[in-house]
């Protein structure tokens, strides 16, 4: 198995850990935006630590890192806030699913920004997980006809979030690329500045528009410590993924977390899939399946 695969299969454990305790958050106690700084409070202190005991020396760094890296910090929040809220529009499993527009997004902005392809097998396997993702959009509404049908809030929300994660994955690959050393240290200097960027701007917003969420997120810190932890964690498989390969395979292969999140969603939740929404799932599946044996 390729070394990027081991590094995205690790990061879809973690993050659909992640966003299980954000769902708990979101559902009980914390707003969508209280529910994704919990993940930057905690995250910071553990990746600066991390870069403290290793010893590494801070190296120079391009003004194309600092705009790429903030770019994606903003873009992975706002993308983060969108999936939360997703969580109270639809259930689970399917609004993970939802979100993984992210990877036919990834394909082209990836193509815009970093001047990277992916090869005709891959895109049609692509969009095979496209037509998954559509089966899941299509929720009828009372009286929806039509492209009505596909206008709904839990659509606007996951393919609003799928382009924000795009942009960050696409940016995050580029910020990487930029800082000199093994794919170790490029992950672990990006992710330092990422968390930290974000750490800063979080706690500006929620100081401004949503005071006394940063308390509420420190007294829940039994819960909110672990999303911050498990965003650590998998965070630095996913920089250190984008860092190995194109960043659409490896969002491609990320949709692994759409088995995962059905799991959590029957066994944790106690939710129930339609029919329509199992065929959305398989589809996107054997994408992923495709897109393993493709690359």
């Amino acid at each position: 198995m390729n070394i990027w695969i081991a590094f995205t299969l690790a990061a879809v454990v973690l993050q659909t850990v992640r966003f299980m305790l954000q769902k708990h958050l979101a559902g009980a106690s914390l707003s969508p935006a209280g529910a994704t700084f919990a993940r930057f409070l905690w995250a910071a202190p553990v990746v600066w630590a991390v870069l403290l005991i290793s010893g590494l020396d801070w190296p120079a760094l391009s003004a194309r890192f600092w705009v790429l890296a903030i770019v994606g910090g903003i873009t992975q929040i706002l993308a983060t806030v969108c999936v939360v809220a997703l969580f109270r529009a639809r259930n689970f499993a399917v609004g993970v699913t939802l979100k993984k527009t992210e990877v036919l997004l990834t394909a082209f902005i990836g193509f815009l920004i970093l001047g990277e392809t992916v090869s005709l097998p891959a895109l049609l396997a692509i969009c095979l997980g496209l037509f998954g993702v559509l089966a899941l959009t299509d929720t009828p509404v009372p009286g929806g006809r039509g492209l009505s049908r596909f206008t709904n809030r839990a659509a606007g929300l996951g393919l609003t979030s799928g382009l924000f994660f795009a942009l960050s994955g696409v940016t995050y690959r580029g910020a990487s690329l930029e800082v000199p050393g093994g794919a170790e240290v490029r992950a672990l200097i990006t992710l330092v500045v990422v968390v930290t960027s974000q750490l800063l701007l979080m706690s500006v917003w929620l100081v401004w528009r949503e005071k006394g969420e940063i308390s509420r997120v420190i007294t829940g810190w039994r819960v909110t410590s672990l999303v911050g932890l498990t965003s650590v964690a998998g965070s630095y498989c996913w920089f250190s993924a984008f860092t190995l390969q194109n960043a659409a395979y490896v969002y491609a292969v990320g949709q692994t977390e759409v088995i995962l999140s059905l799991l959590a969603s029957v066994l944790f939740f106690r939710e129930k899939l339609s029919s329509r929404e199992g065929i959305g799932i398989a589809l996107i599946s054997a994408s992923v399946l495709a897109l393993i044996f493709i690359t």
